[in-house]
């Protein structure tokens, strides 16, 4: 039996090569995102050495891409996404004509006619919906208005995207391509007919969707079977995904995200979310991978100048842009700047509008290269420039804090003061940190919330619980907290990387403090208590531990009920006289 297949080669130097460079990249305190792309370059073809397939790579890297999007729709409801149609569908709009003008006027600069320049400047518009979901994730920022106006931005920009697909093979003959011949009626016909598919399948979602999904996933989970249900959740957002690419021409990305969307409404999307994470955290970084095989580093010497135009028009003339529209718009410059950097990288959509491009005659290789220069080079660039806005967004709110402190607003109360010793640090104030805080708080302990979510930290302090915006993973927000004369730590996130960092920082400054941690699993037990803490908690081992201790009562209590002692029906013995 052979033992090299392409598919287990490609994946195998895929995870090993990113997992080494990934490593790298941290201990260089860069993102991981560099390490997987570079990854990607060393396996692609232009750089001598290991050779991975570059049909299968991509192909697999689109199933990251589905379960992704499936995640986000978990979290985010049909009237999250109406509730910023009015800034996200203008805004999406002017913003794709902006960056295609500017692509156009670079085209021009270099001789280009007006179809190629239209094409390249089209590739330029559309950022990397993976890109901005893994920066989004990674600062928590998915459930708030910065957020979710950024994903409903990307929707719109991804349904723009897929007009352009189907369309450009008809105009292609129009704009000076060697492929198609459409006449102006054919034109409409083929618009009329994509709005058509899109139209239909959103309303087969809404429609059925909404009530068979659910209803499956619920019926699955009734099984009992943990197997089962991990199979039904990959199953309905890879099947979903790619029923909607096969029946209704949308992309897999936008059919993932109908797909999660609809499950939202289910009691059980968080679980859905939980089991499918695996997997989309390893086919996304394959996304990463893929996108660094596309690239040809002698494009840095071949182009310099025009590679230099196109990185200033995805990081400068996209970004302006976008700031520009959402401030005309009446949104805070927070709002703004998390927009616009967001858009700062070009991804996925690019890729293929470039190759579609070059296939229809619209794009030469060389206008290729550059996209995929420009991409490579603005998704390693991103993570940096939402490194800069954090430390913008923390100064600002330290200053507002600081404002608002001295004001004394009424409408959002500071809070009271933070404990110089003796208290307990709460580090997360969600759904477990909340019941924690407010059962300390009102107990008379002294607590101090270190929150990174601004409406969870104002709800905190509403409650009369001293709080702290900020990062728990970064020293001077410890510090702040008073960790170095706290009594207890308590960590209620569930990332269990993030409060193992939070752990080590803590004990570093103060060796003696009480820790404990939130768990979903023996792994995670084992990692947090490796990493300093003194005791993890797991939840379902706690509901059992409970179950066992109310046995006792729950059947003393079936034994005590006059219709149960007559009546002797429920199969529970009934008590002596």
């Amino acid at each position: 039996m052979p033992h090299h297949t392409p598919l287990i080669a490609t994946l195998v130097s895929a995870f090993v090569l990113a997992y080494v460079a990934g490593m790298t990249a941290q201990r260089l305190r860069l993102s991981p995102i560099v390490g997987y792309v570079l990854a990607g370059v060393v396996l692609g073809p232009f750089t001598p050495g290991m050779f991975a397939d570059q049909t299968l790579a991509p192909e697999l890297s689109e199933i990251g891409v589905i379960l992704l999007m499936f995640g986000v729709g978990l979290h985010f409801s049909l009237g999250d996404l109406l509730s910023v149609r009015a800034i996200a569908v203008p805004g999406a709009a002017a913003q794709i004509a902006i960056a295609t003008l500017l692509g156009m006027a670079l085209g021009w600069l270099m001789g280009w006619p007006i179809g190629s320049g239209l094409v390249f400047g089209l590739a330029l518009s559309v950022a990397s919906t993976v890109v901005l979901l893994r920066a989004l994730e990674e600062r928590r920022l998915l459930e708030t208005l910065r957020g979710r106006i950024a994903i409903g931005w990307l929707i719109v920009e991804d349904l723009a995207m897929v007009l352009v697909l189907v369309l450009l093979p008809a105009i292609a003959g129009l704009l000076g391509g060697e492929d198609g011949s459409a006449k102006g009626g054919d034109v409409w016909i083929t618009l009329a007919t994509t709005l058509g598919k899109v139209s239909a399948f959103v309303a087969v979602m809404l429609v059925v969707g909404r009530r068979v999904i659910p209803w499956l996933l619920e019926r699955t989970a009734g099984s009992g079977s943990r197997e089962l249900f991990t199979l039904a959740v990959l199953a309905i957002a890879l099947g979903v995904a790619y029923a909607s690419a096969t029946l209704f021409g949308v992309s897999f990305a936008l059919g993932a995200f109908f797909a999660g969307m609809v499950l939202n409404e289910s009691k059980l999307s968080h679980k859905a979310a939980q089991d499918s994470l695996p997997f989309r955290d390893a086919f996304a970084v394959l996304f990463f991978v893929s996108v660094g095989m596309l690239f040809d580093p002698s494009i840095l010497l071949r182009e310099p100048l025009p590679l230099l135009g196109v990185l200033l028009i995805i990081l400068v003339g996209k970004s302006v842009g976008a700031f520009a529209i959402v401030r005309a718009f009446g949104r805070t410059p927070e709002v703004a700047l998390t927009i616009s950097t967001s858009l700062a990288q070009i991804g996925e959509f690019s890729f293929i509008l470039a190759g579609l491009g070059v296939d229809l005659g619209l794009l030469t290789r060389d206008a290729r290269d550059l996209i995929l220069a420009g991409a490579i080079i603005s998704i390693c660039a991103n993570p940096f420039l939402f490194t800069l806005l954090d430390r913008w967004t923390k100064q600002r709110e330290a200053e507002a804090a600081a404002a608002a402190e001295a004001a004394v607003e009424p409408d959002v109360p500071p809070g009271p003061p933070v404990p110089e010793r003796d208290h307990v640090v709460l580090i997360g104030y969600g759904r477990v940190g909340s019941l924690v805080g407010r059962t300390l708080h009102a107990a008379g302990r002294p607590v101090v919330l270190v929150e990174s979510n601004r409406d969870f930290l104002e709800d905190a302090r509403t409650a009369g619980i001293a709080g702290i915006l900020g990062n728990a993973a970064a020293e001077e927000t410890l510090e702040a907290a008073n960790i170095a004369s706290a009594r207890a730590l308590l960590v209620a996130i569930p990332q269990p990387l993030e409060a193992g960092q939070i752990i080590r920082r803590a004990r570093e400054a103060n060796p003696g403090i009480a820790v404990m941690a939130r768990a979903h699993s023996d792994e995670e037990v084992a990692y947090l208590l490796r990493n300093g803490a003194d005791a993890a908690i797991m939840g379902e081992r706690e509901v059992a531990r409970s179950m066992c201790e109310a046995v006792d009562g729950i059947v003393r209590w079936f034994e005590r009920r006059p219709e149960v002692a007559d009546e002797g029906t429920t199969g529970v013995p009934t008590a002596n006289p």
